[in-house]
């Protein structure tokens, strides 16, 4: 028997495959079940079943597409806020065996009102639960995040204190399996491991050391999450099930002459490569989204309808890149641009660049007419900020845009300098001319020892 996690880099996913005596069950799967597949040859097992441990916000599940490619069958928890067309529906005490393993689902609603856990024992010692699958309801170092459902806010916050307890008293001492690891949108103290077990979580998860249910509603309502506007999506997607997305490849290569055309057709330009290659010279229009920055913010900056070309160094990175967008429902992803920006300017084109400064220079031009704006999450703002920055939130910044004039000069920051080139690159691209990039940002400023803000 084993247990195999499979890690989805970006989204910082985490889904299982449980195996004994040739049989298998597969637990969270992403959209690209490749991984599944393979592990099932590999190892001759039979997937028999699919579990989900809750509905997924953040990305898109593989339960259907993986259901129907190996015949099995989809189980999800009671009480989804709508029906879950290919999966069967199972309540607390459920039990289904795989080889010498034996799992039990246990409800355990507050991240969303359908959760469940899944505790796991070894049928040949009858000695409680030796692990537990907790999905969005218990992470390493955290807990799952419970504002999905703001009119009810001190309902499902009390709903998670008490799935957290059952969770205590059922599964002590088991080994943890969370969905979720650390750099997820779906928990912000997550530690950078995964492995823990439940006792450890007791004495030295924050969260699990509250034992009063009102204090713990209280932290949890006071939390800040951002839910970007492609959750709702997902949420719909998963419902009735994302279609399959067979090559995961952006297969056509274009050249610079067809790239400008298709962006005057409305297609857009999106810049995978390393922010030092973007800021050294891009194609003109182009936004900036550097690969493990796609799941964090394609779905704030663009639409799922949107033509998307992709700029990357080589097709091996455009096809990873097609894949991160596939994973959170971007599907018009069809061609890429091999970029060799010398090359573009040699054969007589355009090419673009963003200026960059460092921390002095922003000192010197803060005493004149530049504005510091400060792209950071509010939590990172509020614990110290430059005193005279602006803050919009780098996923806000597609909705806020209209509040601030071209004719503003603009120094983007961040904590180094990736979310600032992000955000500068979104503001160039939508005609604005006068902006510059903070390298280093919040850490460069540090260093120089110029005073902050704090807003504790």
């Amino acid at each position: 028997m084993f247990i195999q996690t499979i890690k989805t880099s970006g989204l910082s996913h985490l889904s299982y495959f449980v195996a004994s005596n040739n049989q298998a069950v597969v637990i969270d799967p992403r959209r690209d079940i490749d991984a599944y597949l393979n592990l099932a040859k590999e190892h001759e097992c039979q997937i028999t079943h699919i579990i989900e441990t809750h509905r997924n916000e953040d990305l898109i599940s593989g339960a259907p597409i993986l259901a129907k490619s190996v015949d099995a069958q989809v189980l999800h928890g009671p009480n989804a806020d709508q029906e879950i067309s290919y999966a069967t529906t199972v309540k607390e005490g459920y039990q289904l065996d795989i080889g010498d393993l034996s799992l039990e689902v246990i409800e355990t609603p507050g991240h969303t009102k359908d959760s469940i856990s899944i505790l796991v024992f070894d049928k040949d010692f009858n000695q409680g639960p030796v692990g537990i699958f907790t999905g969005d309801t218990l992470f390493i170092g955290d807990v799952g995040r419970t504002d999905f459902y703001p009119s009810e806010s001190e309902h499902v916050a009390g709903l998670l204190f008490d799935s957290l307890q059952k969770i205590k008293d059922k599964a002590s001492m088991s080994i943890i399996y969370p969905a979720h690891g650390a750099g997820s949108v779906c928990g912000e103290g997550m530690a950078d491991r995964e492995f823990s077990t439940v006792q450890h979580e007791m004495k030295n998860n924050p969260l699990m050391q509250i034992n009063d249910k009102s204090a713990f509603i209280q932290k949890k309502i006071a939390e800040h999450h951002y839910k970007p506007p492609y959750f709702a999506d997902m949420e719909q997607l998963n419902a009735q099930g994302a279609p399959n997305y067979s090559s995961f490849q952006a297969t056509s290569s274009v050249n610079i002459t067809q790239l400008e055309k298709m962006r005057q057709q409305g297609h857009v330009l999106i810049d995978v490569r390393p922010i030092e290659a973007y800021l050294g010279a891009h194609v003109p229009n182009s936004y900036s989204l550097p690969l493990n920055m796609i799941t964090a913010y394609a779905g704030w900056l663009f639409s799922l309808n949107d033509n998307i070309v992709i700029i990357a160094n080589d097709q091996r990175m455009a096809s990873c890149a097609a894949l991160h967008f596939a994973r959170i429902g971007f599907d018009n992803v069809n061609d890429y641009f091999a970029t060799n920006m010398a090359m573009v300017a040699a054969t007589g084109h355009d090419f673009a660049t963003l200026d960059v400064i460092g921390a002095e220079q922003v000192n010197r031009l803060l005493e004149s007419d530049w504005q510091l704006l400060d792209v950071r999450k509010i939590t990172e703002y509020e614990k110290a900020h430059i005193d005279s920055s602006e803050h919009i939130f780098l996923g806000h910044l597609a909705n806020k845009i209209c509040e601030i004039p071209k004719s503003d000069k603009l120094i983007t920051m961040c904590a180094s300098g990736i979310r600032a080139t992000i955000a500068a690159a979104y503001l160039q691209a939508q005609g604005y001319q006068n902006v510059k990039v903070f390298l280093g940002s919040m850490g460069a400023w540090k260093a120089k020892n110029y005073p902050t803000t704090s807003c504790n």
